[in-house]
């Protein structure tokens, strides 16, 4: 287990400079603070939590992320933090187990999800990015307001006093950031909404990840070694209903899902041990104006579904990377350069959302709202687990996604 470093938090004062302020250390807002000081650019990280601990985010770190720390040659470095190797994806649909994805075929450095927990993915990245001398990662300092002159973003102010001046703000701060203000937003909409929670493990050889699709059921199973990192999801807004039915109408509902389940309330002693997600799923029509750009959730939320959402967020900051942190670094104008960035990131994104889109409003809307007996598990999950070929379809749209980033920002020298 890696140590998680608390670094300096914010500390009241008038005013500073740099070149980029970037508003959250979420993965998108760590990979670009990552790549932009390896570019030479000043760069200063705010986040408003003291820390990385916080359970039950995103840690599906897809084959294009991977290939991603490949290029930067930290790939090795990344895998000795502590994770778990999925190669192939497999569920229980209406009582048979099937194998669905298997992402072996993919070429790529890394043909595989690592499931890593968050919080050492975005400490192994901060390690790496105090390399450079251009970044600094400012903890318990929250970005409040943006800094405006002449109708252009000209830094942050923070919720100590401080004011941040730079050449670009970037607000990677997730689905509720207050610097989506302004901009049109085009909302897609989701039919269901998520208990996360764990249960102790029973080891047996065939655990894996897995999905669990029935009559009125759809359970995730995410494998942790010791626990499973559980996903009870249920129509959207029924969250308050299943509370009322009391906790032990619940666990026997999820001890119902399988063998897998059984020791749940050895995990679920009470309602604090379950935290909700509120799935949405948007995206901002634009994602700049003049000093700021807007990546990651803060441009655009994402279903749960794929667990995608990490993976688009690191793109995002690459492209950001790719457009940006060159001229940036060389004193040029970057508002031109802005939708540039948009640009290349609107299309996967579209993409992406269409692509849960469909899932939700033909697979699990229809499943979470059935009270007929499913006999038998569709013909297209029959066909992936009777024809290996064909799980190299879902393997490429899941592993590497739509229009997946290559990095191509500079690197200037290193603090080591």
């Amino acid at each position: 287990m890696h140590l998680i470093v608390t670094l300096p938090v914010c500390q009241p004062m008038t005013e500073e400079n740099t070149d980029l302020v970037i508003i959250g250390g979420g993965p998108a807002g760590m990979m670009a603070g990552l790549l932009f000081a390896r570019a030479g650019v000043r760069t200063l990280v705010l986040e408003k939590h003291g820390d990385f601990l916080r359970d039950f985010r995103g840690d599906t770190v897809h084959p294009s992320t991977l290939r991603i720390f490949h290029e930067l040659g930290l790939l090795d470095e990344l895998l000795k933090r502590p994770h778990n190797r999925v190669e192939q994806l497999g569920g229980r649909v209406a009582g048979q187990n099937l194998k669905i994805v298997d992402f072996r075929h993919l070429r790529v450095p890394a043909p595989y999800i690592a499931l890593m927990p968050q919080w050492e993915f975005l400490d192994f990245v901060a390690e790496q990015a105090r390399r450079y001398p251009t970044f600094s990662l400012r903890q318990n300092c929250a970005a409040i307001d943006l800094i405006e002159e002449g109708g252009r973003v000209t830094g942050a102010r923070t919720k100590d006093g401080a004011e941040i001046r730079s050449r670009l703000v970037i607000a990677c701060d997730g689905r509720d950031s207050r610097f989506r203000a302004g901009l049109p937003l085009t909302t897609v909409g989701a039919p269901m909404d998520v208990f996360w929670f764990r249960i102790p493990k029973v080891m047996q050889p065939d655990n894996d990840s897995m999905g669990v699709f029935d009559t009125g059921l759809l359970f995730v199973l995410i494998d942790r070694g010791d626990y499973w990192q559980c996903a009870f999801v249920f129509a959207k807004g029924g969250a308050e209903k299943i509370r009322a039915e009391g906790l032990d109408a619940f666990l026997t509902r999820v001890r119902a899902v399988g063998p897998e389940t059984a020791t749940v309330a050895e995990g679920v002693k009470s309602w604090d041990d379950i935290k909700l997600l509120t799935v949405t799923v948007d995206r901002l029509d634009r994602w700049h104006r003049p000093g700021l750009l807007i990546i990651g959730d803060a441009a655009h939320a994402m279903s749960p579904i794929g667990g995608v959402g990490i993976n688009l967020a690191v793109q995002d900051a690459v492209a950001a990377a790719n457009a940006l942190a060159g001229p940036l670094a060389n004193g040029a104008a970057i508002d031109a350069l802005l939708q540039k960035v948009q640009d290349r990131r609107m299309f996967p994104t579209r993409l992406t959302q269409g692509f849960q889109r469909a899932i939700q409003d033909r697979i699990i809307q229809p499943l979470l709202a059935s009270t007929t007996p499913m006999a038998k598990p569709p013909l297209a999950a029959r066909l992936l687990d009777a024809i290996p070929l064909l799980r190299r379809i879902p393997a490429r749209v899941l592993g590497l996604g739509f229009r997946s980033e290559h990095v191509r920002s500079p690197e200037a020298e290193r603090a080591d």
